[in-house]
Formats: structure tokens, sequence, C-alpha cells
């Protein structure tokens, strides 16, 4: 594989590697969102939201634009959602198999 899609990838992937980014990502999947709604729906103070959306924007991610004296977030490629649910299904199917685990051992000790 070409090591500029490999960067790109990855470069991509640190993007992604913040959990204030994936919660504004989520947030996202669900609709274009204001700052002010941003730091409200994520309980944080403006400062590190614009931070985050900062990255965000700099890896093309999501989209603004400027309604007046708002700016309004958006996803830039609904495909992001697809992404964040593929990876909370695998999140699910480790804990499951923790649980699993787990529940094993603790037959294994009575």
């Amino acid at each position: 594989m070409d090591r500029s899609i490999q960067q790109f990838k990855a470069d991509f992937f640190k993007a992604l590697a913040h959990p204030m980014r994936i919660r504004i990502l989520e947030i996202l999947s669900q609709g274009e969102r204001n700052v002010n709604e941003l730091q409200t729906m994520l309980e944080s103070e403006g400062s590190a939201v614009s931070q985050q959306l900062a990255v965000l924007r700099a890896k093309n991610l999501v989209n603004s634009v400027k309604e007046g004296t708002t700016v309004i977030y958006s996803l830039r490629d609904p495909l992001i959602s697809d992404l964040l649910a593929v990876a909370r299904q695998i999140f699910n199917n480790h804990l499951i198999e923790s649980i699993s685990l787990l529940e094993d051992m603790n037959k294994q000790a009575d």
C-alpha cells in the first residue's frame, strides 16, 4: 500500500484519538450544532470545545459555516457516523468477550 495513504489513515485516526473529539462527532452525527449547543451537550467550557473543533476542522472531519455571529458545525462526511457505529460494535464485542471470560473465571473459582 502506498505510504501516503497509510499516512493519511494514521493522521485520520490521530484526529479521532481524543474523547471529546469522538463525542463531538457523535453529537454531530445527530445533526448540525453551533458551538454553544456543543458546549452545553459536552458540559465543557468554550476554549476546550473550540480547541477540539479546530483539530477536527484541520483534519477535514467537520464543516463550519458562519451564520451571522454563530458558527454551525456539521460532519463533512456522513460515513463518519458509520465508522463510529462500527467502533461501538467492536467495543461491545470486546466487552462481551471480557464479561464472558470473567464469568468463566468466577465459575472456576467456585
